[in-house]
C-alpha cells in the first residue's frame, strides 16, 4: 500500500492491552520493516483493476436533497476501473423512507450508484441489511437482481436462496485471463432474521473457510476477503480484527479490505498479505470526528505475458471527503478525492470546512500511519 508508516511482516504480536492502552505513534509505524511490492504498471493489457469504497449511506437529511451530487466526483475513477465495488450500507425496504438508525432507502439510489457512478458489485454484507426484517431484505435482493439483469451490477453478502447464495459466496469476477473472488460477510446485522431465507453470510468462520475453499475450486487466481468489522469510530483497528485477519491470511486469502467502523483505520501487512482494515463512509450526512474522511482503495493484479506468472501489485490508498450542505454545493452533498481538491479553499462556501478537511486529513494519517 502506498503508506509511508507502514505496519508490516514480521509484525511482532502486541498484546490486546498494550494496543489499546494508546495509540501507536507515527514514528512506531516508521520503525517498522516495510515490504516492498512491484510497482503498478498503469494501463497494462494484463493488468485488472479493482476500486473498492466504502459506506455509501442514505440519511434522512440525505433523502431530501439532490442524490445526483453525491458521488459525481468519484464516478470517473470508478467508471475507469475494470470492477468498482461499494458497501451499501442500507436495505430497499421500500416506503416510508428512513434513514438511522432503521434504514430504508429509495430504489433509484441503488440505479444511480450502477447506472451514474460505475459501480459494479454491491455488498449487502452489512449490519444495516436487515433493518427492515427478512421481508426487507428479500425486497432489496429482489431490487438488486433487477438491477443486475438490466444493467450487470452484481451483488455479495446476502442471498434469497441456496442457488444464490452458490453464485455470490464468492462472487467471482473474470477479466483478462485473470479470476478474482469476493468474501464478503459482516460481523452481524441490527436486527436478527425471522425467516430461514433470505440469509446473510456472517463472520462465522466454517462458512467463510468454506468460501474461500470455493473460490480455489472455481480457479481463483486471487481472493479477496471484504469483512465487515471493528469498532466504530476507532482509527486503530481492535483485537478482534488482528486476530480474525491473521486467521483469513492462515486461510489463503490475497488482500483483506474491511468496513464498518465509519472512520478510516491503519493498515498492515501480514506474511505479506495486505490488510486495510477500514475504509471508513464514501458518502454520509455523518459530522462525528474523523468520519468525513473515507479511502478509495484500487487493488490491481497482473499476469506477465511472457511467464504467466500472476501477482497483485501494491494497493493504491486516495482519501476521500464528504462535504455536507452548504460546504461546497449549496443544496446538497458531495465526495471528492482530497488531494485533487486541497488547493482550492476559494471554491468552498464555508471555507472553514475546507481547514477542516485538511486537519482531518492530516490528522488521520498521522494516526493511521497513512499517506496517499
Amino acid at each position: 500500500m502506498k503508506t509511508t508508516h507502514l505496519l508490516t511482516l514480521l509484525l511482532p504480536l502486541v498484546c490486546t492491552a498494550a494496543l489499546h492502552a494508546q495509540q501507536p505513534s507515527a514514528q512506531w509505524f516508521s520503525d517498522q520493516y516495510q515490504i516492498p511490492f512491484p510497482k503498478a504498471a498503469l494501463n497494462a493489457p494484463d493488468t485488472v483493476s479493482v476500486v473498492v469504497i466504502g459506506d455509501v449511506m442514505m440519511h434522512a437529511k440525505q433523502l431530501v436533497r439532490d442524490h445526483r451530487t453525491f458521488m459525481e466526483r468519484l464516478a470517473p475513477t470508478l467508471r475507469a476501473a475494470d470492477f468498482a465495488v461499494a458497501n451499501m450500507e442500507f436495505p430497499l425496504g421500500g416506503e416510508p423512507y428512513a434513514g438511522y438508525p432503521a434504514f430504508s432507502t429509495p430504489d433509484y439510489y441503488a440505479w444511480y450508484a450502477g447506472k451514474d457512478c460505475g459501480i459494479d458489485v454491491f455488498l449487502t454484507g452489512n449490519n444495516h441489511v436487515l433493518d427492515r426484517g427478512s421481508r426487507g431484505l428479500q425486497r432489496t435482493l429482489d431490487v438488486y437482481a433487477r438491477i443486475r439483469d438490466s444493467i450487470g451490477v452484481r451483488q455479495t453478502g446476502a442471498a434469497r436462496d441456496p442457488k444464490e447464495l452458490e453464485e455470490t459466496y464468492p462472487l467471482m469476477l473474470s477479466r483478462r485471463g485473470l479470476k478474482i473472488a469476493l468474501v464478503s460477510f459482516t460481523y452481524g446485522t441490527n436486527t436478527g432474521p425471522d425467516t430461514e431465507w433470505p440469509k446473510v453470510n456472517y463472520m462465522r468462520k466454517d462458512e467463510v473457510e468454506a468460501a474461500i475453499k470455493t473460490a480455489r475450486k472455481k480457479g481463483a487466481d486471487f481472493v479477496v476477503a471484504l469483512p465487515h468489522w471493528g469498532t466504530e469510530y476507532q482509527l486503530i483497528h481492535d483485537a478482534t480484527q488482528d486476530s480474525w485477519a491473521r486467521w483469513l491470511v492462515s486461510k489463503g486469502v490475497d488482500v483483506i479490505v474491511g468496513g464498518h467502523p465509519h472512520v478510516v483505520q491503519d493498515t498492515t501487512h501480514i506474511k505479506g498479505v495486505p490488510v486495510i482494515y477500514s475504509l471508513g463512509n464514501a458518502i454520509s450526512n455523518m459530522s462525528i470526528i474523523n468520519s468525513r474522511l473515507g479511502l478509495a482503495a484500487t487493488l490491481r493484479f497482473v499476469c506477465d505475458p511472457v511467464t504467466g506468472e500472476k501477482r497483485m501489485l501494491e494497493p493504491e490508498l486516495k482519501f476521500l471527503w464528504c462535504t455536507l450542505p452548504e460546504r461546497l454545493l449549496p443544496d446538497s452533498y458531495a465526495s471528492l478525492f482530497v488531494k485533487e481538491w486541497a488547493s482550492r479553499r476559494s471554491d468552498w462556501l464555508t471555507p472553514s470546512d475546507f481547514d477542516n478537511m485538511i486537519e482531518t486529513w492530516q490528522r488521520v494519517k498521522n494516526t493511521c500511519g497513512i499517506e496517499d
